[in-house]
């Protein structure tokens, strides 16, 4: 008879690999899941992305140098994305690599 994992509640988790932001399977226990709700699962990526948005949200309320500088790097993204040369043949690769690695 299989066992049910426990949370850290002592709530079974379910097996689920299934996220809950994009909707794409992964293995289940490579999935973000959030403390108190166990049962909501992020895949790596959605959960990079919601990181980002945090740091976005929480830099609304800051001022300073860094602060610029990461406003300038989203903007970069923005208009990276909405030319869609992340999708290009020659710059894509690159261009989604630095992606992953800028606030």
């Amino acid at each position: 008879m299989d066992t049910p994992l426990a949370t850290e509640q002592a709530r079974p988790d379910p097996p689920s690999g299934e996220c809950w932001c994009c909707g794409s399977m992964n293995d289940p226990y490579r999935m973000v899941h959030l403390g108190n709700h166990p049962e909501v699962g992020v895949c790596s990526t959605c959960a990079r992305w919601a990181a980002k948005q945090a740091q976005q949200i929480e830099d609304r309320d800051k001022s300073g140098p860094l602060v610029v500088v990461r406003d300038g790097l989203r903007a970069v993204r923005r208009m990276v994305i909405d030319h869609g040369w992340h999708r290009s043949r020659w710059l894509g690769r690159p261009l989604r690599w630095i992606g992953k690695r800028m606030p």
